[in-house]
């Protein structure tokens, strides 16, 4: 079955993406704990996060620290957190989240409900630090 994730994957529902490569994707989530909530995911669907295979599993860490690092860039915080819960869509997914303190993690509190011009300068703004960040290295 086609999740949610896997529309976003092939085009079919749009997305704010801020950062691609082959094998994973990033991109904001929309109903964001903060300012700078980015999932990212396999290209793979895969329900369960432990079930992607070593490879993949390591690569999709890598490319989130990477995406970490230009999140960080943009909104200055304490550390970029990370959750993964996989109850809500059934393709693996792992959430990085500016924190300044726990709470900024609690998701039990409301969602923002950011404009869309407001979304898309935030995926702009972690893209290009994203690419500060690679091209540094």
């Amino acid at each position: 079955m086609s999740t949610i994730f896997s529309k976003i994957i092939a085009g079919e529902i749009p997305a704010y993406k801020v950062a691609e490569s082959n094998d994973y994707l990033a991109f904001l989530d929309i109903s964001p704990l903060t300012r700078g909530h980015v999932l990212v995911i396999p290209k793979k669907e895969t329900d369960y996060i432990f079930d992607i295979d070593n490879d993949e599993y390591m690569g999709l860490w890598v490319f989130a620290k990477i995406v970490s690092q230009g999140i960080k860039k943009v909104f200055p915080c304490v550390k970029v957190g990370v959750a993964v819960v996989g109850l809500e869509v059934a393709h693996a997914h792992i959430h990085l989240i500016p924190l300044n303190k726990v709470s900024d993690m609690s998701f039990d509190k409301p969602k923002l409900s950011l404009p869309a011009d407001e979304l898309q300068q935030i995926a702009d703004d972690i893209r290009q630090a994203i690419s500060e960040v690679t091209n540094a290295e």
